[in-house]
This record gives C-alpha cells, structure tokens and sequence, in this order.
C-alpha cells in the first residue's frame, strides 16, 4: 500500500506544503467515515488519485501522472 506525504502532495497540486496538508486531512476525514483506517500527515495514493482524478501510469521504470475528467 503507497502512501503520499505532504510534500510530494504539494508536487502533484502544484500548492504549499502546507495547503498540501490541508487537502491529507480533508481526504483522510472522507476516508475514516468509509470506515479505512488513516496514516495522519499522509495519504493513501490509490484514494488521492481517484479523489482528483489523477491516473498512474509506468512505463520502463517511469511513473507519469495523466490528469483524467471525473
């Protein structure tokens, strides 16, 4: 299981670090409510990308984020 800290948050929303932590908490709130357990300061991947509409892909070794409409 990934999980995303602050800083690599702030990376993907192009925000603040601290804005970044912001957006974990509001995220974990939405997922301790669906009953998952949380991490605080970080964010399950799988959770944030469905949550903005990121998709992952790797190609050799590289991981690319596509932004997809939600």
């Amino acid at each position: 299981m990934d999980f995303l800290n602050a800083k690599q948050v702030a990376e993907l929303l192009q925000v603040s670090e601290s804005y970044a932590y912001v957006e974990i908490r509001e995220l974990n709130a939405e997922m301790k409510q669906q009953g998952y357990r949380v991490k605080r300061g970080r964010v399950n991947k799988t959770f944030f990308e469905k949550a903005y509409g990121f998709s992952s892909t790797q190609e050799n070794g590289v991981v690319e984020h596509d932004l997809q409409a939600n």
